[in-house]
C-alpha cells in the first residue's frame, strides 16, 4: 500500500511541476517557435539525419517521436519507415500538436498520427519498436519517470535514439548571445513568466544522460558525438531576434518584462556584434553546434 502511494505522489509531484513548463511551450515558446518555424526546421534537419543515419528506424517499424513539437520529426519517420509501418508524436503543448494534426489533414498522410501528451506521466498510445526525440527531452522536469514511461511503451530489444545539445562552449552561437543578456540581467530570483524547464544544456554531460536513461531501464547506452554549422538565421538580422526568441538568452529576457524597453536595444546591439563573425559568404549566420546523439535498448 505504502508503495501505491508513493507512486501516486511522485506522478502528482511530476504533474505539479510540468504545469509552468506546459504553459511556456503552449504560449510564448510556441509563437516564438511558430514564427521561426521554417529556420528552425532547416537547421535541425541534419542533426536528426545524423541521428537516423546512426540508427534508423526499422523498415514497417511502429515509431514513437517524443516531443514531436510541429510534427516534421513525425513525418520524417513516416517516411523512413514506409507505408507499413507508422509514426505517432506526441508534444505536452496542445497548440504544437494543433498545428501538426491541421497539416496531417492537409498532407492525408495514413501513417501518421499526433496526441498532447506529457511524456512524464501519460499513456503514449501502444508498443513502439523505435523512440525518437530531437533536442527535446532535456526540458524534461523528471528525466527518469520520463524514459521508464518511454521504456515501458517499447517492444523488448527496442531502441531509444535521442539527440541532446552537448556543453555551452561547444555552441558558442547560443552561448554568446546568453553572455551579452547576462551583461545587463541575472535571472530573477522570482517571476511570473513560465520558464521552458531544466534547459537546452540539462543533458550535456554523458554521465548524466547516461544514467538517466540507465534508470530509465534502458541498456546497451552509446553516446555519439557531431559537431556541425547551425543556420540561426538568413542574415544578421534574423539571427539576433531569433536569439532574442528563442533560447538561454530568450529565457533571461522573458523574466524581466517590465524592464525590457529599456535595455533590448543595447542587448540586440551586443547580441548583433557577438554574432557578426558568424556571418558566411552568402550572408546567411551559421554558429558552430554539437550535438550528443544517445541510443539505448530497452532488455529482451
Amino acid at each position: 500500500m505504502a508503495d501505491k502511494l508513493n507512486v501516486v505522489d511522485e506522478q502528482v509531484r511530476v504533474m505539479e511541476d510540468n504545469v509552468e513548463q506546459t504553459a511556456a511551450w503552449d504560449g510564448p515558446l510556441f509563437d516564438a517557435w511558430l514564427r521561426y518555424r521554417d529556420l528552425i526546421e532547416s537547421a535541425s534537419r541534419p542533426i536528426g539525419e545524423a541521428a537516423f543515419a546512426l540508427h534508423p528506424p526499422p523498415a514497417g517499424g511502429r515509431c514513437l517521436d517524443v516531443g514531436c513539437g510541429l510534427g516534421d520529426t513525425t513525418f520524417r519517420l513516416a517516411e523512413l519507415v514506409g507505408p507499413e509501418g507508422s509514426a505517432h508524436g506526441v508534444d505536452v503543448a496542445p497548440r504544437m500538436i494543433a498545428v501538426a494534426t491541421a497539416d496531417l489533414e492537409r498532407e492525408a498522410a495514413g501513417n501518421v498520427s499526433f496526441a498532447v501528451a506529457d511524456v512524464e506521466t501519460d499513456d503514449l498510445g501502444g508498443s513502439y519498436d523505435y523512440a525518437f526525440g530531437r533536442c527535446g527531452v532535456m526540458f524534461f522536469a523528471h528525466p527518469v519517470p520520463a524514459f521508464r514511461n518511454v521504456c515501458r511503451h517499447l517492444a523488448p530489444g527496442s531502441i531509444i535514439n535521442l539527440i541532446v545539445w552537448r556543453r555551452k562552449l561547444d555552441n558558442e552561437w547560443l552561448h554568446t548571445s546568453e553572455l551579452a543578456v547576462q551583461k545587463y540581467l541575472d535571472h530573477p530570483e522570482e517571476s511570473d513568466v513560465p520558464t521552458c524547464g531544466p534547459g537546452p544544456f540539462a543533458m550535456a554531460n554523458a554521465d548524466v544522460i547516461t544514467e538517466q536513461l540507465k534508470y530509465g531501464g534502458f541498456e546497451d547506452i552509446r553516446l555519439a558525438r557531431r559537431d556541425l554549422l547551425y543556420k540561426i538565421g538568413g542574415e544578421l538580422d534574423e539571427a539576433v531576434e531569433f536569439n532574442l526568441a528563442l533560447g538561454p538568452a530568450a529565457e533571461i529576457l522573458r523574466q524581466w518584462v517590465d524592464r525590457i524597453d529599456d535595455v533590448r536595444p543595447a542587448i540586440a546591439a551586443d547580441v548583433r556584434e557577438a554574432l557578426s563573425r558568424f556571418v558566411t559568404e552568402d550572408g546567411s549566420v551559421r554558429g558552430p553546434c554539437s550535438v550528443w546523439i544517445v541510443s539505448g535498448r530497452k532488455p529482451a
